[in-house]
């Protein structure tokens, strides 16, 4: 994977608390200046706009892009019709490096970039790390062995957003030798 920025990914089965952990520890990175792009990989079908706005009519109307754009965002929504999912090289490339210093990704677990494994062993999932060498960390709600990789507490989101700043600020030291 080949993109201008870290990329750090949370990987771990549906109702393990991804995007709950997201939600708490986005805020925590941005009040430390750190400046976030984010990819999150969706298994359905999804709209980001609503029916009856004027977005939504036009791309089901079949506009294959739709872009809207306002003083405070814009959004572009791309029809692909039924291909394959994206790769997410290709969805970092659409992502602008000059805006972020680290872009979070939720999902793509198949696909081997730094990343940091949720468990919770209440839910019976097998965990990901011993048979995946990109995860760097694992986050569970409860202590357990990691065969040697950082464990973190996964209800302490402070201690999780200092291990990503200082893997952060590891990533832009060995960039800068």
């Amino acid at each position: 994977m080949d993109y201008a920025k870290p990329v750090l990914g949370f990987a771990a089965f549906s109702g393990t608390g991804k995007t709950t952990l997201l939600k708490q520890l986005i805020p925590l990175l941005a009040d430390r200046g750190i400046r976030l792009g984010v990819i999150k990989h969706a298994h359905h079908n999804f709209d980001i706009d609503k029916p009856g706005k004027d977005s939504f009519e036009l791309r089901k109307a079949g506009a294959r892009q739709m872009l809207v754009a306002s003083s405070r965002r814009w959004a572009l929504m791309t029809e692909t019709g039924d291909h394959d999912e994206p790769q997410l090289d290709y969805l970092l490339g659409r992502l602008d490096p000059d805006g972020i210093d680290l872009v979070l990704v939720e999902g793509f677990k198949h696909v081997p970039f730094p990343r940091i494994e949720l468990h919770r062993p209440s839910l019976n999932y097998p965990l990901l790390h011993p048979d995946d060498p990109s995860i760097i960390a694992v986050a569970s709600d409860t202590p357990l062995d990691t065969g040697g990789l950082t464990w973190l507490d996964l209800n302490d989101v402070g201690a999780i957003a200092a291990f990503v700043q200082a893997w952060l600020q590891e990533q832009k030291d060995h960039c800068s030798k």
